[in-house]
């Protein structure tokens, strides 16, 4: 059962009661809240996802709730809680969705030890992933949602998974997250996605969430064999530029995106090493999005 085969009122009821078991690729989260705006944008972003009976297993319990102080009333304001704790400081209530999302990311990043965890974007062609790990303000996300609305599916926006023992990477496939300029880029460069409400004021100034196209989540389970790892910079102005990086590079700048190296140890180290062994490497600047979908369309078709 999907989202959408639920209706509003029953995930709103789910929400307020047991919780909505919602999966996201390999992870089930348990969402609590009765947060009214939270249900409507899960129908705007979410609506093509596996709903899990409420007595399955949930990897994450996510509770979303007003502080129980004066500011339930006054200016109020949300807590996200990760198995009973709050992981952030409380935000305005008018960003619940946001929070939402972002805890969700924070359990990813924090309580997966079964597989490496890079901070990455990933898309797939033709059974070959493209990695595209990258700092705040890259550009990742954008280019990540240009190349998803040009036919390659989606993999992850935000959490690369590597097996710790099979050569292949998955993700929680999860709506895209579009900040400031890049909600408009994407809206004229791709005008038939489903962007969620604008949500204006955040920490990250104005965010909105692309729905993932329903044949990405379908295939959510499915894995892909790293071909290309990819270090985007967006540079206004900039010519398009796709050049080799060196492997002993691409490794020290991966592992700065690995969430859970420190845990995994000597494992990590191996593993990235083997992921960079594996794909080729490079680092890429554009500053516009048709020439640079059309630079990785070449790449997967071997030019």
């Amino acid at each position: 059962m999907t989202l959408i085969d639920l209706g509003e009122s029953t995930v709103q009821e789910r929400l307020r009661g047991e919780g909505l078991i919602l999966k996201t690729g390999p992870f089930a989260a348990r969402i609590r809240t009765r947060i009214p705006v939270v249900a409507a944008a899960l129908m705007q972003v979410y609506q093509d996802f596996p709903v899990l009976d409420a007595s399955a297993f949930a990897d994450f319990e996510c509770h979303l709730r007003r502080p129980l102080t004066f500011r339930r009333w006054h200016r109020p304001q949300v807590l996200f809680l990760a198995d009973g704790r709050s992981v952030f400081k409380p935000l305005p209530l008018h960003q619940a969705f946001p929070v939402l999302e972002w805890g969700m990311n924070w359990c990813v990043a924090n309580q997966v030890h079964d597989r490496l965890v890079f901070h990455a974007a990933a898309v797939e062609r033709n059974g070959k992933a493209l990695i595209l790990p990258a700092p705040p303000e890259s550009g990742k996300s954008t280019l990540c949602a240009a190349l998803v609305a040009s036919g390659w599916r989606l993999i992850t926006d935000e959490s690369v998974l590597f097996d710790l023992r099979l050569d292949e990477v998955t993700g929680p496939v999860r709506p895209v997250s579009l900040k400031n300029a890049s909600i408009d880029v994407i809206n004229d460069f791709a005008g038939n996605v489903m962007l969620s409400d604008v949500c204006r004021d955040t920490l990250k100034g104005t965010v909105a969430h692309m729905r993932p196209p329903s044949s990405s989540v379908d295939r959510a389970d499915e894995p892909a064999t790293p071909a290309w790892v990819v270090f985007p910079e967006y540079r206004a102005g900039a010519a398009t530029l796709l050049k080799p990086l060196a492997a002993g590079s691409a490794f020290m700048q991966i592992v700065k995106s690995a969430f859970n190296y420190p845990a995994l140890g000597r494992r990590a180290f191996h593993r990235t090493a083997d992921l960079i062994d594996q794909a080729d490497a490079y680092t890429f600047v554009y500053s516009r999005l048709e020439e640079a979908i059309e630079t990785f369309d070449a790449l997967a078709a071997g030019r």
